[in-house]
């Protein structure tokens, strides 16, 4: 048996979950969202990374919805990348309505042009409606 300990043995200290909510149009940034909650010492739940889009149509959307927003019950805070969609505005109602903590970030083609981005910043794709007009 050897002497050396493994790393994990003295990394316990447990770290904030992070909801990353973006829209599927931005599915191909799935990595570079979670490379960027990773650095900030947070653990990202990415539904694309676990579901892809809605599981590739292989089981029923509404179970893929319902994972999702146990993601959002499970996770410390939820954070929105880029554009927001109508399920990113549900995944938010639901963590408000929740009183977990909400932050929006933009997203570039690079990492160091994600910027954190106040309420009145936010872009939404055609016909969404607007995160501080939510009610629960």
């Amino acid at each position: 048996m050897s002497d050396q300990v493994h790393p994990a043995r003295l990394l316990h200290d447990r770290l904030p979950v992070v909801y990353t909510a973006h829209s599927a149009y931005t599915s191909f940034m799935k990595h570079h969202i979670c490379q960027f909650v990773l650095l900030k010492e947070y653990v990202p739940i990415n539904p694309f990374m676990n579901f892809e889009y809605f599981l590739l149509d292989v089981v029923p959307r509404d179970v893929v919805r319902r994972g999702n927003n146990s993601y959002v019950q499970i996770a410390d805070e939820v954070w929105t990348f880029g554009v927001i969609a109508d399920g990113v505005l549900e995944e938010v109602r639901l963590a408000k309505k929740m009183q977990k903590p909400v932050r929006h970030f933009s997203l570039g083609k690079r990492l160091e042009t994600i910027k954190e981005l106040t309420v009145d910043k936010l872009e939404y794709e055609k016909g969404v409606g607007k995160v501080e007009e939510l009610q629960f």
